[in-house]
């Protein structure tokens, strides 16, 4: 079964970095569903406030289950993350393993 790798990349606005580690913690604490294998943030080398967070899922079925899954506590502390952004600096990127090879 081919893993699948969910990232979003962001700047957050100046002034908020403490703000924004305590929502990541929350973040990390909740997040647990079926097929979520693991969670992590990264700071972006050489990009003051840049981070990404990687989400890596056991397979595409689990990644597109994971949006059904979500609760109450969990969107709200997504919309705390887009509210810490600056405007127009979000990347997503969805990676598909390649399994042929």
């Amino acid at each position: 079964m081919a893993k699948v790798i969910f990232s979003v990349q962001y700047e957050i606005s100046s002034g908020k970095k403490e703000e924004y580690f305590g929502v990541i913690r929350e973040l990390k604490n909740l997040l647990k569903a079926d097929g979520l294998e693991n969670y992590t943030v990264y700071e972006v080398k050489g990009k003051p406030n840049n981070y990404q967070e990687i989400y890596t899922f056991s397979s595409s079925e689990a990644f597109d289950q994971f949006d059904d899954n979500q609760d109450e506590r969990l969107n709200i502390l997504i919309n705390k993350l887009n509210d810490l952004t600056t405007e127009n600096s979000t990347k997503y990127t969805t990676l598909h393993e390649v399994t042929e090879i």
